[in-house]
């Protein structure tokens, strides 16, 4: 005679091992995309530094031009 507490545990394992496989690839997906996104946005990154830079040194320029 089958345990029907046991059976249903194996059918509520099992429902819970498909879901975490499930968000286990999800989340290796998002990963994966997310990868690609900060290497799309390296030269960005790049871009915004040397901005940040030159406007350094634009202010160091004009404040020196004014003494």
């Amino acid at each position: 005679m089958e345990n029907p507490h046991a059976e249903r545990q194996a059918v509520l394992l099992e429902r819970i091992l498909k879901n975490t496989s499930k968000c286990t690839e999800t989340i290796l997906e998002l990963n994966k995309c997310m990868e690609e996104i900060l290497q799309a946005n390296v030269y960005l990154q790049t871009a915004a530094d040397l901005s940040i830079k030159y406007r350094k040194n634009v202010q160091y320029n004009l404040s020196a031009a004014k003494d």
